[in-house]
């Protein structure tokens, strides 16, 4: 098992990765239906 600071800086990153998600998956969303949009036109 990992030590008590390795889960420590685990969780701070996994905690990075989900806020980062939580911003880039809508702004990804957004920019694939707007090309999507453009090409259909």
């Amino acid at each position: 098992m990992a030590s008590g600071n390795d889960m420590k800086a685990a969780n701070e990153t996994y905690g990075g990765f989900i806020s980062l998600l939580k911003w880039s998956v809508p702004i990804v969303a957004a920019i694939v239906l707007l090309i999507v949009l453009l090409i259909a036109s």
